[in-house]
């Protein structure tokens, strides 16, 4: 694309291919734009809220996903227009920052673009309309600060945060242990978290699943569990007060760096040889011995001699582990990792009140669990399921509990949900909107209508009639002068999210909003699409 003028020094685009590229601009480009946004926010809406639906998701390889995190679907989805991988990127940001809201966002962003499709058709300027979302947006951010509840809570008083994790849970497939999981969630951050800080460092927790037993049988475990069992079968299966050496160097003869080759012509020659190798493996595990280890973690492989020289010598020996859990288990154990026998010393030693073997059901799968460790500020969330796409969803179930506690951790200011904090928006935007002069009152008020899409939606998938519903509860929430009346998706009998215990985090709603607002406002600046055509 190049700028050029004519002769009376008029600019005009000209367009290398011209052929090959299509175009749209102005209305037709807003249009096309607002198409595409809405088009993505559809697929998600009847994925929202408790009643909400799965979706089934093939990849090109066949791997099947069954979910209704939104950031997952979006992911998974196959797509290919600009505008629509912009919506993908607004869920993924509310993940990252957030963790939970991921289809909140989408939906907020195609109700908000719908109703800026109808301002566009009535003539108004798209950024006239982008301005009013802007103040709108600030009105809704100022009033979810005034309608939020601060949430006392203690390590020995944990139920505010479990409330809170049950909502999230609320809406997924797990969703009928919502409140076992919840504790499991919150003891979990509670483990790991600095309260005097605010700061909890979610890598500090691994989510681990395996297949078999039920939902139930879900267990935190104050340590690690690794995929891995003791390298001989004739190990003891259980120690207790073990002394761990972590070693990433392993059990084997040091190799030469450069190339070589041994003629062995004797059968002394190769004894002599024989004996050197076992001198050394001899020596490596004495090494072990001498420091006091009760237990070696290694992240190579020895051979069988050396397993069986360990085996002999009584010290239990773990082969495998990989780099990640290799650095957990020094974080909870209080242990260094060696990189070279030379350095192993007592004080390298990590401490672990009791190591056990774990097997299940008939099948031959171990697993090894720290517990008990010197430094327990690392902990294993341990899944259990009937099938791989259940231990899947959990496993985004339980990082959508966690990244609510945390956040909980950091601000522990609440709103209600039910759709209760978007229509006490809804009502303040659009009172605040006659306060506004020129066209961008036409944006505020749009923006109010845009909010309702969010308890409009969770009416819709909760079988209720939307309008009717939506209508009574805005209607009793105005009479009676409270912001805590949402949409009674469970049929409990009462619209009072206080009485219900459905809260959502005053940080990760106030994300929405601005995040939603943010990528309108973006798709709204765009007048010019040019494309390459497909062939």
């Amino acid at each position: 694309m190049a700028l050029a003028f004519d002769d009376f020094g008029r600019p005009f685009i000209i367009l290398r291919e011209q052929e090959s590229k299509s175009r749209l601009r102005g209305l037709d480009a807003h249009k096309a734009n607002v198409a595409a946004g809405k088009a993505v926010a559809r697929s998600l809406r009847t994925s929202l809220g408790p009643k909400g639906m799965d979706k089934i998701l093939q990849s090109p390889d066949g791997d099947v996903t069954i979910t209704n995190d939104g950031v997952t679907i979006l992911e998974q989805m196959d797509v290919d227009n600009q505008i629509a991988k912009l919506m993908v990127e607004l869920s993924r940001s509310q993940d990252y920052e957030i963790g939970d809201g991921t289809t909140g966002v989408v939906v907020l962003a195609g109700s908000l673009l719908e109703q800026a499709e109808k301002l566009l058709e009535r003539g108004i300027q798209p950024i006239r309309i982008a301005e009013g979302y802007e103040m709108a947006s600030k009105i809704a951010f100022d009033h979810l600060e005034h309608i939020s509840t601060r949430f006392e809570f203690t390590a020995a008083n944990i139920e505010p945060l479990v409330q809170t994790c049950m909502t999230t849970l609320s809406s997924k497939i797990v969703n009928r242990c919502k409140r076992m999981l919840a504790e499991i969630a919150v003891r979990a951050v509670l483990a790991v978290a600095d309260l005097e800080r605010k700061d909890v460092n979610l890598d500090l927790i691994k989510v681990d699943g395996k297949v078999g037993g039920k939902l139930e049988d879900t267990e935190l475990i104050y340590g690690i569990a690794v995929d891995k069992d003791m390298s001989h079968p004739q190990m003891p299966k259980r120690i207790e007060d073990a002394n761990i050496a972590i070693l990433t160097c392993p059990f084997e003869p040091p190799k030469p760096k450069t190339k070589h080759k041994v003629d062995i012509d004797t059968v002394e020659k190769f004894q002599t040889m024989r004996g050197q190798e076992q001198k050394y493996f001899d020596e490596m595990v004495q090494k072990c011995k001498d420091v006091g280890a009760t237990l070696v973690i290694c992240q190579w492989g020895f051979d069988d001699e050396a397993n069986h020289l360990l085996m002999q010598r009584n010290l239990p020996a773990v082969r495998w582990v990989g780099g990640v859990e290799l650095e957990l288990i020094a974080i909870a154990t209080g242990g260094r990792i060696v990189p070279r026998f030379q350095e192993l010393t007592p004080d390298k030693l990590g401490q672990a009140g009791l190591v056990r073997e774990k097997s299940f059901g008939t099948t031959k799968d171990r697993m090894l669990c720290i517990e008990r460790c010197a430094n327990s500020r690392a902990v294993t969330i341990f899944i259990r399921g009937g099938n791989k796409m259940m231990i899947e969803e959990a496993k985004r179930s339980i990082h959508d509990a966690l990244c609510v506690a945390r956040n909980l951790i950091r601000n522990n200011s609440i709103v209600y949900g039910g759709g209760s904090a978007e229509i006490s928006c809804s009502v303040a935007v659009e009172a605040a909107a006659d306060r506004y002069a020129g066209a961008e009152q036409y944006a505020i008020r749009s923006f109010a209508d845009a909010l309702d899409g969010i308890p409009l939606a969770l009416a819709e998938n909760s079988g209720l009639p939307p309008i009717d519903t939506l209508t009574a509860v805005k209607s009793q929430q105005i009479q009676e002068n409270n912001p805590y009346c949402g949409i009674d998706c469970n049929d409990v009998g009462t619209n009072d999210m206080r009485e219900q215990n459905v809260f959502e985090t005053l940080i990760g709603k106030q994300q929405q909003i601005l995040l939603a607002t943010q990528v309108v406002k973006m798709i709204l600046k765009i007048d010019d699409v040019i494309t390459p055509s497909e062939f």
